[in-house]
């Protein structure tokens, strides 16, 4: 489980295959093996690392799975990527819960500071006014939610320190809904599906 609250802007050393090694220093203070961290608000799992005195560096098998469903396919050596180890229970939690599991890839209409995103339609139920959602990794409030886009108000420093600042036009960006409301959809609708439901009526 996560925050939504950046740690630290890494950036890809090598893809090889189902092998991607992540440039990192941070997140890697309390690390071992078997370990998550959100690479753009896409859980994956630590299989190798080292730790110099600048920077480090970590190892992610990445499944199919994976690069069919989130925006990991596109990276490109170089390119820069939010990172965040789990949240601790001792933690305070400074964004809204995040799971990890991105829901789907969503497109880039308009840049930073006013960033308008375009989501597939069967994402558009979860995103409401003022609601939290995740885009990269990075917990933020929905503005302005209108047909299949929705957009958020970036300050500087999230410009600065995470990817959000350099996302053009087009570019792919991880999204995942608040699961709170996915969890209250589900509910609801076995309520309302219910037979003893419909006989009471």
């Amino acid at each position: 489980m996560f925050t939504g609250i950046v740690e630290e802007l890494g950036s890809v050393i090598s893809l090889d295959g189902p092998r991607l090694r992540l440039r990192a220093k941070r997140v890697l203070e309390d690390v071992t093996m078997g370990a998550s961290i959100a690479v753009n608000g896409c859980c994956l799992t630590v299989v190798g690392w080292e730790l110099g005195d600048d920077d480090g560096w970590w190892d992610a098998d990445v499944s199919e799975e994976t690069f069919n469903r989130t925006s990991t396919g596109s990276l490109v050596v170089g390119s820069p990527v939010n990172l965040e180890r789990p949240v601790r229970l001792a933690d305070r939690l400074g964004g809204h819960l995040v799971q990890g599991h991105v829901d789907a890839v969503g497109t880039v209409i308009s840049k930073a500071p006013d960033l308008r995103v375009r989501v597939p339609q069967h994402l558009v139920r979860y995103i409401v006014e003022k609601g939290s959602i995740t885009v990269d990794g990075v917990s933020l409030t929905v503005v302005d939610p209108v047909g299949d886009e929705f957009s958020v108000a970036l300050i500087p420093h999230t410009c600065d320190v995470t990817t959000l600042g350099a996302r053009e036009v087009g570019d792919p960006v991880n999204i995942e809904v608040d699961v709170m409301a996915k969890y209250a959809e589900q509910l609801v609708a076995a309520y309302l599906d219910s037979p003893d439901k419909e006989q009471q009526a």
